[in-house]
């Protein structure tokens, strides 16, 4: 890949501007690896741009919002299954990938926990079984539901395909140890193929003239994910137990002790495991693990470390998406070569183009590969990508690779540079770029969100399309197409998005019957979609008409429509489409405003303040609407000036009316923690704490409710100081708000005194 600018060289204008990309592109993937089982690029080139993204947060802490994909984990449930609440999120893990990651891991541990080092601090080394992850649950020892992961709050509900596979016991009886199973038990871990297994059914799948899968972890996913459980009671699919979710009572007072705990219960747990002390240990199962790779039964892309201690993992806490006692250590990519055939433009909802690579199928590392994703232009032009070119490819895992380079000894002689379209593919405007776009790149996170073929028959591990929409690398900015509403490809993209996962999530009206129904004039704004049943009986085409529909999915379409009429705060936000605000980011604002009609007076009032101001006047002299949404913790002015670009447009705000005219919106509920003194309140920390680390106060502030602010406004409860506070201490002295020492805060929340007045 082309180099990348250092980090500690970026100016605060380039950091947003490759911030926003990554935030696209990692959200873009991050779709296609959990709701498609068809990822696009390599777990490397995954891994390194979610690295990336971390280190430009580390330096700009103030771009670290919700909306990063550092705040959030995995994608939303599938459409064609139920849907499952996990009772505690599915998060995801962090990566190491060199040998200084590991021992940074457990020197932050150490760090957090305040431990010198000779403080014992023990770790369970494992394989990172490459697989679909799964959650099991059990109420007196049966099995009573079994769900993915989704978007780690909400998963698909896959109980019925579950009781089918044979190392998953339906009864948890008889264990070892003669200890039986608490009352709740939810078994967490991986659904994988043996590779032997994997080979003998594409065998069997390619004799009966049927798809044939790319590897075992999406033969695993595809399997399981299968509306008819018939199909997966056939397939060979086996369970790796690491971890648990609710619990009645605990397993064990270790992980290592826990997993024993596991495997007396009837469940295989993954092996070869280890304990370890040390950075050095830890490293050396890496190493030796990895020269077992090829000899494992199963694929693995890594190995986890976790700390063995539950009461040190519980002290260390959760960071927004991962745990900070748990990581893991990956493998690194596989390269290949291939033909590039051809580039070809895609328009996505903000009229971004889009190149995309259509290369000549090659197989790297058991996965066909024929297209990927170019980003930009300045891609295109660093790279010198051409059609003709041999180009380099590579991959990690089970994913498909993305462009790394060309062969320039193997160009054709008569190769030219690839132009890059100046006017719009899809409606012939004028395409553009400027040096202003550049700080104002989008991060909207969009995923293919195609939804379950009209049949209802489930996918299975399938190549998906190309992307929608990525914006500019770090010294580039995105061209796109300046015909707006105008632009057929702008509208139905946003109109897609309206209806994808994460979004309004209504069955049946996916991608192609989106375009579809747009190209006829049926749906043009999301208010269209709930009048459409209404319409029909004004058109003489009625959709029942149209080869393809049958009544009954015309009528299981209106039902799904109408299923979506209410719906909560946090997920219309997020439908808008607005930039930058993904789905953390519309789950904080509608934590802090609870109803759409505050959010929507509060979002105009805000624009209105700041319209016409200087971009760098600080969020409290533009306006107290401005202000208090600026001061909303991972939201700060890239975010609020977006939304507040969004609000600024007469129709925009015409469109939301209308929409609200259709729809019921529910008040967002606030997690609540029974007992604690401080659910709801906003505080902020300051100063240096003595008896625990800053991350440590705000894990535990948020894990009782508390909402923890980055600034002090008149709106915050508490404002806890600590030795050397400053600026933050004299304005709250200032405004008159309660302050509080560090003992007076550990007092309030472990109830040994009462609120304040």
């Amino acid at each position: 890949m082309a180099a990348k600018q250092a980090i500690d060289a970026l100016t605060p204008e380039d950091a947003r501007a490759e911030h926003a990309q990554l935030v696209a592109e990692i959200g873009h993937h991050r779709a296609l690896y959990y709701q498609k089982d068809a990822p696009e690029i390599s777990d490397a080139d995954y891994d390194a741009l979610e690295r990336r993204l971390v280190a430009i947060e580390q330096r700009f802490p103030e771009l670290a919002g919700a909306h990063s994909p550092t705040a959030t984990v995995g994608a939303a449930p599938a459409a064609g299954f139920g849907k499952v609440k996990h009772k505690v999120p599915m998060l995801s893990l962090g990566n190491a990938f060199e040998d200084e990651d590991v021992t940074d891991f457990v020197a932050s541990i150490r760090r957090f926990l305040v431990l010198d080092e000779a403080a014992p601090l023990d770790f369970v080394a494992e394989p990172k079984i490459d697989g679909l992850s799964l959650s099991i649950r059990y109420e007196d020892g049966q099995l009573v539901q079994a769900a993915t992961r989704g978007d780690g709050a909400e998963g698909e509900d896959v109980t019925a395909n579950v009781r089918t596979i044979d190392d998953i016991p339906n009864t948890l009886t008889g264990p070892v140890s003669g200890k039986g199973a608490p009352a709740v038990l939810e078994v967490r871990g991986e659904v994988y193929m043996r590779r032997e297994d994997f080979l003998a059914l594409n065998k069997a799948q390619a004799e009966k003239g049927e798809k044939v899968f790319a590897n075992p972890r999406n033969a695993a996913a595809g399997s399981l994910r299968q509306l008819d459980a018939s199909i997966t009671a056939g397939r060979p699919l086996r369970f790796f137990a690491y971890t648990w979710g609710e619990l009645s009572e605990p397993l064990g007072a270790t992980q290592s002790e826990s997993r024993q705990r596991l495997a007396d219960l009837g469940f295989t747990i993954s092996e070869p495991s280890r304990l370890c002390r040390t950075a050095d240990e830890l490293l050396d199962y890496y190493r030796w693990i990895g020269g077992q790779r090829a000899t494992l039964p199963f694929d693995i892309d890594g190995v986890v470390y976790k700390v063995d201690r539950l009461d040190l993992q519980e002290r260390l806490g959760f960071r927004t998406r991962t745990p900070r006692w748990a990581t893991a250590h990956k493998y690194p990519a596989e390269k290949a070569q291939t033909l590039l055939k051809a580039i070809s433009i895609q328009v996505g909802r903000t009229g971004a183009l889009t190149p995309v690579a259509e290369l000549e199928p090659i197989t790297v590392g058991g996965v066909v590969v024929s297209r990927a994703t170019l980003h930009n232009e300045d891609e295109i032009r660093r790279k010198d990508v051409r059609v003709g070119d041999t180009v380099i490819v590579q991959r990690a895992g089970d994913v498909i690779p993305q462009i790394v380079g060309v062969v320039p000894n193997l160009r054709p002689a008569d190769s030219h540079p690839f132009e890059f379209p100046t006017h719009c593919p899809a409606c012939g405007s004028l395409a553009v770029r400027s040096a202003a776009e550049k700080a104002d790149a989008a991060a909207e996170v969009v995923a293919v969100e195609s939804g379950p073929p009209d049949d209802g028959a489930a996918v299975e591990g399938a190549e998906a399309p190309a992307p929608e929409e990525t914006v500019a690398e770090p010294d580039g900015v995105v061209r796109r197409c300046t015909g707006g509403l105008i632009c057929p490809a702008q509208a139905v993209e946003r109109l897609i998005h309206f209806t994808s996962r994460l979004a309004f999530d209504i069955e049946g009206l996916g991608i192609e019957r989106m375009r579809l129904f747009h190209s006829q004039g049926r749906i043009r704004e999301p208010a269209d979609i709930f009048t459409l049943e209404k319409r029909e009986s004004e058109r003489l085409d009625r959709i029942v008409t149209m080869t393809g529909f049958g009544k009954k999915s015309v009528e299981k379409l209106f039902a799904a429509i109408e299923a979506r009429r209410t719906i909560g705060l946090d997920r219309l936000i997020y439908a808008l489409g607005i930039r930058q605000v993904g789905e953390a980011t519309a789950k904080l604002l509608a934590r802090h405003y609870l109803t759409v009609d505050h959010w929507r007076d509060a979002m105009i009032k805000a624009a209105e303040e700041r319209a016409g101001q200087p971009t760098e006047r600080k969020p409290e002299l533009v306006g107290e609407a401005y202000a208090e949404l600026c001061a909303i913790e991972q939201i700060g002015v890239g975010v609020a000036d977006d939304m507040m670009a969004f609000f600024r447009e007469e129709h925009n705000r015409a469109l939301l009316d209308r929409l609200l005219a259709q729809i019921t919106v529910e008040t967002y509920q606030r997690p609540t923690t029974t007992g604690s003194p401080v659910v709801g309140k906003t505080v902020v920390f300051t100063g240096t704490l003595e008896t625990m680390g800053r991350s440590e106060a705000k894990a535990k502030a948020e894990g009782l409710g508390a909402k923890v602010a980055g600034s002090v406004s008149a709106k915050t409860d508490y404002v806890v100081v600590g030795a050397d506070a400053g600026s933050k201490a004299t304005k709250a002295r200032e405004l008159g708000l309660t302050i509080l020492t560090e003992q007076e805060w550990v007092d309030l929340i472990s109830g040994k005194t009462g609120a304040p007045e």
